[in-house]
């Protein structure tokens, strides 16, 4: 069954935020989409690497606006350009890498909004100084929004 969602939920741009130092548009979340889904919107640097996790409570789909980006889901290794897709479902540890010398444009989508609040709570204002991240709080945060971080992108 299809549900309508008020046309005002998205009509204002999402405030931008740092989520690990970058640009990040929580584009839908749980307000929006009743916790049914999530998008988010990043600008990542050239060789930028996620940290290996996973998501107990969705799944994930990348979308690739702009740039290089390989995905890494359990053994498989999925390089994508530019309107390049690739799915993550539950369970499954994986993360993802920024090939070449060009920044990315992607879209993040998961089935639920965990993932898009615990971006929301450990992210800092767009114009807060940059810092490395409190990696205990970061992974107590994580884990009150089912997901795991397994530690850094294996080879």
């Amino acid at each position: 069954m299809l549900q309508a969602v008020a046309a005002e939920t998205f009509d204002t741009a999402p405030a931008e935020v740092r989520f690990l130092g970058l640009p990040t548009w929580l584009k839908a979340d749980r307000v929006g989409t009743g916790g049914r889904f999530s998008l988010i919107e990043q600008v990542i640097p050239a060789g930028f690497e996620s940290p290996w996790h996973v998501h107990h409570s969705e799944d994930e789909a990348f979308y690739v606006l702009e740039g290089e980006v390989t995905v890494i889901a359990g053994d498989a290794h999925i390089r994508l350009g530019a309107g390049g897709t690739a799915f993550g479902p539950r369970g499954l540890p994986h993360g993802f890498r920024i090939e070449g010398n060009a920044p990315a444009r992607v879209l993040l989508m998961t089935t639920g909004t965990d993932f898009a609040d615990f971006v929301a709570e450990v992210s800092a204002p767009v114009n807060a100084a940059p810092a490395p991240p409190d990696l205990a709080a970061f992974g107590a945060a994580a884990g009150r929004h089912n997901l795991s971080i397994l530690g850094p992108l294996p080879r």
